[in-house]
């Protein structure tokens, strides 16, 4: 498979918090999409914490498939995001935020660009 990041280096991909190496966001990934998807990823965290308070399981599922679906769009899981070229990274990205906000519309006061 073809790099989309030849420059790309260990400390762009990973980043270590207390011994545990995790996958760092896609750098190039547009801001406003970016934005778009951490702002799912936050209010999805947020239902994961608050349907566990709950007992709704199947809330929780659901919650948590979203901070899935944000976490891959943003490179975070899934493919590794210096393996692929950068157009299919943004396609990715894009399509995770079309489902995103199908499950979970953005809401008026996000003051997120809904086109970005």
């Amino acid at each position: 498979m073809a790099s989309g990041n030849e420059d790309s280096t260990d400390d762009d991909r990973w980043l270590v918090i207390d011994g545990r190496r995790w996958r760092r966001t896609d750098p190039a990934l547009p801001e406003g999409l970016a934005a778009r998807l951490r702002s799912h990823l936050g209010r999805a965290r947020s239902a994961v914490r608050t349907t566990k308070r709950s007992g709704d399981a199947a809330g929780t599922a659901d919650a948590r498939r979203r901070v899935g679906l944000a976490k891959a769009g943003l490179g975070e899981r899934g493919p590794r995001w210096w393996e692929d070229q950068v157009a299919a990274r943004v396609q990715r990205a894009r399509e995770a935020v079309e489902e995103l906000d199908r499950l979970a519309p953005p809401r008026a006061d996000d003051g997120l660009d809904v086109n970005a």
